[in-house]
């Protein structure tokens, strides 16, 4: 047992709290490096998840304004009020002109009609099935377009007369929907729908601010009139128009394939740019101290190196000297 514990050096029990020292520390750098290569790429993720968020907002936006600055209006509906005079010197006549309206072909203070559009123009007429109307036969619808300064743009003129149906066509309809009549449900009334303009373009130079509508007859019985104004659409703005959501798809898709084309491209380039330095290298706090403790910890085993060195040149616990024998005398 003396022998062994003799064997048995401190330096051999410090040889060996450096290892299990050098092993924690190595697996506390392990543990740094995976949780800030984990830190890293959670940030990473974030900034990716959140540029294509961006982007697609971008292209969203992108491809809505282009639709509200390109596709025209395609329908515009206003009501028609006609007005006549009637101060007429004939007591034989309530009218003593035809019924003529003004309609202002301006919304908000914009335009209505899209220059270079084709626009079909339609009056819808709601008159009373009266003997009145039915006598007045034929008569004559005329439009015309005006400019800002009171200019001539385009005119037509289109015939409308009510449908013919027989007087015992109309007593038999009278009795079967004599109920509906009683209650107000159905009214003794027919809708025409005249046509004033089948393909009308405005004219950029001069551009039509009001239409002026008139029914050539004094006799003309109407309850109620619409201007319809309808677009027709052709090419690019018919299939925007058809396929709304299919095209909203395309082009937004379109635009972020674009947008992120040149973010990696300007990326890409930035990054070309870039004097990577040795400084520069250290991009988290965590591997900055990783490195300092090997640094210390390669300090500390050079310090021990030295140390073991030492201790086997020169020994502390040298064996004790034997004295010398004192030395006996010869026997004579």
């Amino acid at each position: 047992m003396d022998q062994e514990s003799h064997l048995r050096r401190p330096g051999d029990d410090q040889e060996l709290s450096d290892l299990i020292g050098r092993a924690l520390m190595g697996l506390r750098d392990s543990v740094i490096v995976v949780i800030s290569h984990a830190r890293q790429r959670a940030i990473q993720g974030f900034i990716l998840v959140f540029l294509v968020i961006l982007l697609l907002w971008v292209a969203a936006f992108l491809y809505g304004s282009f639709y509200y600055s390109y596709m025209p209006l395609a329908a515009f509906s206003t009501p028609v009020h006609y007005y006549y005079r009637t101060d007429c010197e004939s007591p034989a006549s309530f009218l003593c002109s035809y019924p003529v309206a003004n309609i202002s072909l301006m919304r908000n203070n914009k335009h209505v009609l899209t220059f270079g559009q084709a626009y079909q123009m339609s009056l819808q007429l709601e008159m009373p099935d009266s003997p009145a109307n039915h006598e007045l036969g034929m008569f004559m619808i005329k439009t015309t377009c005006f400019s800002r300064d009171g200019g001539q743009v385009a005119s037509s003129a289109r015939s409308s007369m009510l449908r013919y149906r027989s007087d015992l066509l109309r007593y038999v309809g009278t009795v079967l929907f004599l109920p509906a009549f009683l209650t107000g449900v159905a009214e003794q009334k027919q809708v025409l729908e005249v046509e004033l303009f089948s393909d009308y373009t405005d004219d950029p130079y001069v551009p039509s601010m009001t239409a002026v509508i008139e029914i050539l007859s004094s006799k003309v019985q109407i309850y109620s009139s619409q201007l319809y104004i309808h677009a027709h659409f052709s090419g690019m703005r018919y299939v925007l128009f058809n396929f709304p959501l299919l095209s909203a798809m395309v082009g937004v898709f379109s635009n972020f394939i674009f947008l992120s084309v040149v973010f990696v491209l300007c990326y890409v380039r930035l990054l070309l740019k870039v004097d990577w330095g040795p400084g520069q290298l250290r991009t988290d706090g965590l591997l900055s101290d990783r490195e300092e403790n090997t640094k210390n910890n390669q300090e500390e085993d050079d310090k021990y190196a030295a140390a073991g060195t030492a201790d086997l040149m020169f020994p502390s616990d040298e064996p004790h000297k034997s004295e010398p024998s004192e030395a006996i005398p010869p026997i004579l």
